[in-house]
């Protein structure tokens, strides 16, 4: 399902504990980005215990339950995580992953807050979630029926309230400052084929091995852990940015002109995530238009370009990397490339040619 409007994990929150407690909710997103934790909470808060399920192990008897005879007749008995006397949330996750047999199964749980003869105790909630088909995860299309059945939601990542969340939850400090500096690196696309990508939860990984490790951990334990639990790319970046922590080189000092780039062969990974942590700098700071420039703005924007400058003598493709455009998040104002242009032609000459 495509998404038209998305929600942070904060709205979603306060979304659940609108609308939640009054209709059934499906949550839609990416794997990884903490959908399940985030109904567990909401439970915690409107004070009910939360039982879960998951789709993708289910069938239609783990719902609807078995039948039985009494009193010479039938009666299906649902199992007993179901069928409670207390009022609890009952969380669907990976809902559209299972067969659609089990998805009939739900339809009137779901709808009528009944299996059978049981009745939903009053004041409870259900909330599902699943993956969506574009993130290579397991789904199957889910009938329209089910989907009428619910108010469905997008979430999306913000890395504001994960680092918010993280602060408070004793993720490793690495981890914490390396978001705070990259925060485009705390989500990647599922790739489409099998290796390790980047979501909030495989940061979480990656923090408590790194917990386990403690602060001496060696520079091969630590790109092991990287790239066992991220994607290639931020996972080398991750490893050069502690390097560059326990080593001499720092992008403040740089931009002050108190040292120069690395130029050693072996600080070339150094150098690669310098220029990029700079890219990433100046997205950030300098403004959008060029009349919203202050004197601070000029002084990056003109040490910026005397660094490119120099950065291009020592690798010509780092320094046509850092002007080019990744992404969106982090695209350079257009009034710092004209000036690029007209003050650093090689570089787009080289990079045109090429």
């Amino acid at each position: 399902m495509n998404a038209t409007i998305t929600l942070t994990q904060k709205q979603l929150s306060e979304f659940l504990l609108n609308i939640a407690v009054v209709r059934p909710v499906f949550i839609w997103g990416p794997p990884g980005i903490g959908k399940s934790s985030l109904v567990q909470q909401f439970a915690s808060e409107v004070g009910l215990p939360c039982v879960s399920l998951l789709g993708s192990q289910l069938a239609p008897e783990d719902i609807i339950g078995v039948p039985q005879i009494i009193e010479g007749t039938s009666r299906f008995c649902p199992p007993r995580m179901i069928a409670r006397q207390e009022a609890y949330c009952l969380f669907l996750d990976e809902l559209n992953a299972c067969s659609h047999e089990v998805q009939k199964a739900f339809y009137s749980l779901i709808h009528e807050r009944r299996i059978g003869e049981y009745v939903l105790p009053e004041g409870s909630i259900i909330v599902g979630a699943g993956n969506r088909a574009q993130d290579s995860a397991i789904v199957k299309p889910m009938s329209s029926a089910l989907l009428n059945r619910m108010m469905h939601v997008h979430l999306r990542v913000s890395h504001r309230d994960w680092l918010e969340w993280a602060v408070q939850s004793n993720i490793h400090s690495l981890v914490i400052e390396y978001v705070q500096s990259r925060p485009d690196h705390l989500w990647s696309q599922p790739p489409k084929h099998e290796e390790p990508f980047s979501t909030p939860r495989s940061w979480h990984i990656l923090s408590d091995a790194l917990h386990q490790y403690g602060d001496n951990i060696s520079e091969d334990c630590l790109e092991i852990l990287a790239f066992g639990s991220l994607s290639p790319h931020h996972a080398g970046q991750f490893k050069s940015f502690v390097k560059h922590l326990r080593g001499k080189y720092r992008l403040a000092a740089i931009l002050k002109g108190e040292i120069g780039w690395p130029s050693k062969p072996e600080d070339r990974d150094i150098l690669y995530f310098l220029s990029q942590s700079l890219r990433a700098q100046l997205a950030k700071e300098l403004p959008a238009q060029r009349s919203a420039l202050t004197e601070s703005h000029r002084d990056l924007a003109h040490r910026a370009k005397g660094l490119i400058r120099e950065l291009a003598a020592l690798s010509l493709e780092m320094a046509q990397m850092l002007v080019s455009k990744p992404n969106e998040s982090e695209e350079l104002p257009d009034w710092f490339l004209v000036e690029i242009v007209r003050d650093l032609p090689r570089l787009v000459k080289k990079k045109d040619a090429s």
